[in-house]
């Protein structure tokens, strides 16, 4: 059996810096992992299945065979070959289309998992070519490290390695999907945000961050109210030094001076919103192990 770990992704900032021709939007973006996510294991078998359990598993239930694990698994087949197949089980515990690449990452991991259960020869131009046919986000999540994205998605530059800091996700639990964001955002284009060097800790991190935002919050917002109330309460919880949406989906987060206080936050935060899902844990300071 190969394991790997899809970790939640988190857009620390996402600026709209231009739109292409063909309508597709150009970005500037530092993208973080967590160490919070699913995980999949595949196992050899005769043919290609998944199975999801998981608290979030209901989440893709209407998804069925187009689920993005099974659509990574038939792409990378196809690709290199391969007649075997392999028992896939998805232990689902990031929401959906929350905007902290729950479905991406779990394509990567079974890409990675994959590779390496089939031994099958894919160099890397390959694989994150594979990725990037599958979404925007899948090149980054590939790659298992801070990463400056740009273009579509499609270029990524390493970060180096970020500084040890608490986490703590939270989403209102109301999906919205990245095209509806996108058609709904408005006003002028942003500047590429990119800072150099990696601040060596949380606070100096923070402080970078602070001047950069997330050009799509308020889109997000007019199509989901909700997400304000998110942001208000993360600033509010105690230790808070950062609140941001991620991405284009309703999840957010939160940075702390460490796990403990992220931990403490997401107690405070599930006993006054309940109905809310949260989960507290660390920023990935280097790679993420990949199986």
């Amino acid at each position: 059996m190969v394991a790997a770990f899809a970790a939640a992704k988190v857009n620390l900032y996402l600026h709209v810096i231009g739109r292409r021709a063909d309508g597709y939007h150009l970005l500037d973006s530092l993208i973080a992992f967590a160490d919070i996510g699913d995980l999949l294991t595949a196992e050899p078998s005769p043919t290609l299945s998944l199975e999801i359990s998981g608290p979030e598993a209901a989440g893709l239930a209407a998804a069925g065979d187009d689920n993005l694990v099974l659509r990574a698994a038939r792409l990378l087949a196809d690709y290199t070959g391969t007649t075997l197949g392999a028992a896939l089980h998805l232990e689902k515990n990031l929401p959906v289309a929350a905007g902290i690449g729950g479905g991406s990452s779990d394509a990567a991991a079974a890409l990675r998992a994959l590779v390496a259960l089939w031994r099958v020869s894919i160099g890397e131009e390959a694989i994150y070519g594979l990725g990037a046919r599958l979404g925007a986000d899948l090149p980054a999540c590939l790659h298992a490290h801070a990463v400056w994205v740009g273009g579509i998605g499609e270029r990524i530059d390493p970060a180096g390695d970020l500084p040890q800091a608490g986490i703590l996700l939270a989403s209102p639990r109301r999906e919205l999907p990245t095209a509806a964001v996108f058609a709904a955002r408005s006003g002028p284009f942003g500047e590429a945000g990119r800072f150099a060097p990696m601040p060596e800790d949380v606070f100096g991190l923070s402080r970078a961050l602070m001047s950069r935002r997330n050009d799509l919050t308020d889109a997000a917002i007019g199509l989901v109210p909700e997400i304000g109330a998110v942001l208000a309460r993360l600033a509010q919880l105690p230790g808070a030094l950062l609140a941001r949406m991620s991405g284009s989906g309703a999840g957010c987060y939160a940075l702390f001076p460490d796990r403990r206080a992220a931990e403490q936050g997401r107690a405070a935060l599930a006993a006054a919103e309940p109905r809310w899902w949260c989960a507290a844990g660390s920023l990935v300071a280097g790679k993420l192990p990949c199986g």
